[in-house]
């Protein structure tokens, strides 16, 4: 009877389970039936197996766009980690500077990211922008819209100045966490800034600094409403990352077949880099234990 009355507290569970599996599970089955399906119309729909999944990962244009999320994703955290950290040691540690450095950095974070590429659009062209007006009134010759260039500088820039705050702010918080006693004890023995930095900092913002640096990586990967609203994909497909990618497929064209295989491709590719973030996480964990 106890046993019977402890395990009545499963069906608490019962609600999120039945929310999860409308919002979740059920449209996964779906997008599974599609991708091993040829569909043609209402109840003309045939079983073609994995020739999808091997149309999709023989396509060159998916493997074009790859190549591209890879690079971008690089571009982005050897930018915004080194970036961040800088700007978290030059912040004041104490008194109302410091709130307010926290709450101004905080600010880019607080925009819709559709917002972000409608205020990037207006602020880099070139005939009212204002950087694009600079720019080019300095001669030189600045256009996201026809030069792929000028699109991955402006995307970048997008990036940069939209998610450097996030990394600014869990730096910050590392530098923060760390004892006095440490620096106490790193100025008796005369060390420099560099010294105090390499090995007293550095390693206590090791498990922020991870977290940063994964959280970074997986929505750079994922990213889509800031280059579809900036670019939409251009300067012809330049800027074609695979989820810009996939949504051409499964609206633009409306192959629902190859957009299934390629969204479930895309999914383990998810699935694969969330499980490198918990053992990354965890390895940190056990690294601050020992």
């Amino acid at each position: 009877m106890n046993k019977w009355r402890d395990n009545k507290a499963w069906f608490l569970v019962l609600p999120v389970f039945a929310i999860v599996a409308f919002s979740a599970i059920i449209p996964l089955m779906t997008v599974v039936n599609y991708s091993v399906q040829d569909i043609f119309g209402p109840g003309q729909r045939y079983f073609v197996g994995v020739e999808w999944f091997r149309d999709v990962l023989l396509d060159a244009r998916l493997h074009d766009a790859l190549f591209k999320q890879l690079s971008f994703s690089f571009l982005v955290l050897v930018t915004e980690i080194p970036l961040g950290i800088v700007i978290a040691l030059m912040m004041p540690k104490k008194g109302w500077t410091a709130s307010a450095c926290l709450v101004i950095l905080a600010l880019p974070l607080l925009i819709p990211w559709n917002v972000i590429g409608t205020i990037w659009i207006i602020f880099t062209r070139p005939d009212i922008g204002l950087f694009g007006a600079i720019v080019n009134n300095a001669g030189i010759a600045f256009d996201h819209t026809a030069s792929p260039v000028d699109a991955w500088i402006t995307l970048m820039l997008m990036e940069i100045w939209h998610w450097t705050p996030l990394v600014a702010l869990l730096a910050y918080a590392g530098l923060r966490a760390i004892p006095e006693a440490y620096y106490q004890a790193a100025k008796i023995d005369g060390a420099s800034s560099w010294a105090v930095f390499r090995y007293i900092q550095l390693p206590k913002m090791r498990g922020v600094l991870t977290i940063a640096l994964l959280l970074r990586f997986m929505d750079s990967f994922l990213i889509y409403a800031e280059p579809f609203v900036l670019t939409g994909g251009g300067p012809g497909n330049t800027t074609t990352f695979l989820s810009i990618y996939l949504v051409k497929i499964a609206v633009g064209q409306f192959d629902l077949g190859p957009a299934a295989a390629f969204s479930l491709i895309y999914f383990l590719i998810i699935l694969l880099f969330c499980w490198l973030f918990y053992q990354a996480l965890q390895a940190v964990g056990t690294g601050d234990k020992a």
